[in-house]
């Protein structure tokens, strides 16, 4: 098999979250242990950083594995879901797993994994830890995929463990409360391993503290000492942060969400100075400036074209959104396009009642099978007041805006992680692509 034919094999064998929601989600770890002893344990080779949370996780991971690659480790990067290319989910120094890597590991052990039926994470965990020991890395940089105790990931021992926050997202599968969902999430705190905790209520807090103390794990609040004084942004959208530690650090990454971030990420970096890990003050700034040249982030409150502005972002819960109507109301623009969709497994209204009156909407739906059916959406926006027109991909949806737009409009396109994918493939292919005239001209 080449490389797309043994990515196909992969979609089909093994039920991938991303396209089939809950369907594809197996309980328990048995299957990933039984894959983990077979390949003789490959994630006792190397160490790791092991980052949890709803929201924030992935930029968090990005950034750390931004700064050990700055301070001279040899660093692995797993993450999910992937944007463009599956490969983006497996990084060594910021560069993805190479392809025919992907088809080896399928040729040279589907006969062992094939009749344990793995879910398509637990296949992709394996996959990764199998080729971070072939890559001899120093250290990994390892994302929960979903929820915690029972996640494939939690079966490593890491050096540091990190939960951002927990809001109230994948409840079918985690729980209906925060206190459930915090009790899932605290499952990846370990037996002597530091942890950081980012973001707590009353309710997630004591759940951390009952469980660091039920298994002897020593464990930090970020919030109890606010690293950032103030947050200011710069002309070209970059934060400025106020700090003792890092007098006028820079953050590449802009959504206001990036503060809770970076007060988390200034705490799990003092507790890994303190592990002995050689982090300097340059390795610190030039990964928060350069993060996304070091490791390749998208998403992340990006912009992807001017004149008029395009920016998308991947938030996709009650949480995120929050972040994201507060930003969009900070912005300047004469009028506002918001290209939306969402999966049909979210808070749908949860999240629409958070989106702006006073916008023009273009209803859609990402590439997904998971995704809610544009007129479906629009009948849930209709309740709240916002009032917009159907398109049935993506691409439709953004080429309209785009023609309907000013130089001095904003352009948002998000509701989803899947609708931030169909948008960067248009950007990626739009040479071959006729239809896309009007937002050739505005890419950057």
């Amino acid at each position: 098999m080449n490389y797309e034919e043994t990515l196909n094999y992969l979609y089909e064998c093994a039920p991938m979250f991303q396209q089939k929601g809950s369907k594809a989600y197996k309980a328990g770890l048995e299957t990933t242990l039984l894959l983990d002893d077979y390949f003789n344990h490959p994630h006792r080779k190397f160490k790791t950083i092991h980052v949890a949370g709803t929201n924030g996780k992935g930029s968090c991971s990005h950034i750390l594995a931004a700064l050990f690659q700055k301070a001279g480790y040899k660093t692995g990067l797993y993450t999910s879901p992937h944007l463009l290319d599956f490969r983006e989910r497996i990084r060594v120094n910021g560069k993805t797993m190479d392809t025919s890597s992907v088809v080896d590991f399928v040729e040279n052990h589907r006969s062992f994994f094939e009749p344990l039926h793995p879910s398509f994470f637990e296949l992709t965990t394996a996959m990764a830890f199998h080729y971070f020991e072939q890559q001899n890395i120093d250290i990994a940089i390892i994302e929960v995929g979903l929820g915690g105790r029972l996640d494939c990931t939690n079966i490593i021992t890491p050096e540091l463990t990190i939960i951002t926050n927990i809001s109230l997202d994948h409840t079918q599968l985690l729980g209906h409360s925060l206190r459930e969902i915090a009790q899932e999430k605290a499952g990846v705190i370990k037996k002597g391993i530091p942890v950081i905790i980012g973001e707590t209520t009353p309710v997630t807090r004591s759940v951390f503290l009952q469980q660091a103390e039920k298994v002897g794990a020593p464990i930090f609040f970020a919030e109890e000492k606010q690293w950032i004084e103030k947050a200011q942004h710069l002309p070209n959208g970059a934060w400025c942060y106020t700090c003792d530690a890092y007098p006028a650090l820079i953050g590449e990454l802009s959504g206001n969400c990036q503060i809770h971030n970076t007060n988390t990420l200034l705490s799990a970096i003092h507790q890994l100075k303190k592990s002995n890990f050689q982090l300097t003050e340059e390795d610190v700034r030039a990964a928060f400036a350069h993060v996304c040249q070091l490791t390749h982030l998208k998403g992340r409150w990006q912009t992807i074209a001017t004149s008029p502005r395009i920016i998308c972002d991947t938030g996709h819960n009650i949480a995120g959104m929050q972040y994201i109507a507060q930003q969009l109301q900070q912005e300047t623009y004469t009028n506002l396009h918001i290209v939306i969709g969402m999966v049909n497994d979210k808070d749908i209204n949860g999240v629409v009642a958070l989106l702006p009156k006073q916008a023009s909407y273009y209803f859609t739906k990402a590439s997904v099978k998971r995704a809610l059916h544009e007129t479906e959406l629009e009948k849930i926006a209709i309740t709240h007041q916002l009032e917009g027109s159907c398109f049935p991909t993506v691409a439709e949806a953004v080429n309209a805006a785009m023609q309907r737009a000013t130089k001095e409009d904003l352009v948002f396109v998000g509701g989803s992680t899947f609708i931030v994918a169909d948008l960067l493939k248009m950007q990626e292919f739009r040479k071959q692509t006729k239809w896309i005239a009007p937002l050739k001209k505005a890419i950057l």
